[in-house]
């Protein structure tokens, strides 16, 4: 009886833990860097920022955008301020990140009489890798002034498989805490 206790025990532990590994489409936290490279103007240089959104409802097919309300959040340093997704001139519509076929296109983003990502102004709600001087929130004001890259972070796993993993690792600690108690090697 014992016996047949701890295998199922041990059997349940195993499945939580492949449950919890198994899952490579499971939504997670995504994280991107990014560099401005401004080329021309009057504020040459690099400027550092990131991104991340929660990639649940992405399908990898044909065009897609996630914005705000799939978590997406910007932290920008320009020009010595710092910009956030909630700094965009149509907040919380804009801004957006956009893919092809699952890979990351850009991010969209403007900030009234500051600065425009994106490849064109006369569509704003497509990311890119340029970046404008803009004067207004009319596109037509805009200047390029360099490129953006893009470097992808780590991914945070969601809560539910680090729980796997945490109650699959209490159950194999308290099973080899019981089997010690019980002198049995």
């Amino acid at each position: 009886m014992k016996l047949a206790k701890d295998i199922s025990i041990a059997a349940f532990a195993v499945a939580i833990s492949v449950a919890a590994i198994a899952k490579p489409t499971q939504a997670a936290l995504v994280n991107y860097g990014f560099t401005v490279n401004a080329t021309s103007g009057d504020n040459i240089g690099q400027y550092f920022g990131s991104f991340q959104y929660n990639d649940s409802t992405l399908t990898g097919i044909g065009e897609e955008t996630l914005g705000v309300s799939n978590g997406l959040s910007i932290a920008f340093d320009y020009l010595g301020s710092q910009y956030t997704e909630a700094s965009d001139f149509d907040y919380p519509l804009s801004p957006v990140v956009s893919f092809t076929d699952g890979n990351l296109s850009g991010l969209s983003y403007l900030v009234e009489d500051r600065f425009f990502i994106g490849n064109d102004p006369g569509n704003p709600n497509t990311g890119g890798t340029k970046f404008y001087s803009i004067l207004s929130a009319d596109l037509l004001s805009t200047t390029e002034l360099g490129t953006v890259t893009y470097s992808k972070s780590t991914s945070v796993p969601e809560p539910m498989t680090l729980g796997g993993i945490a109650i699959a690792g209490a159950m194999a600690l308290g099973m080899k805490r019981k089997k010690k108690l019980s002198g049995v090697n």
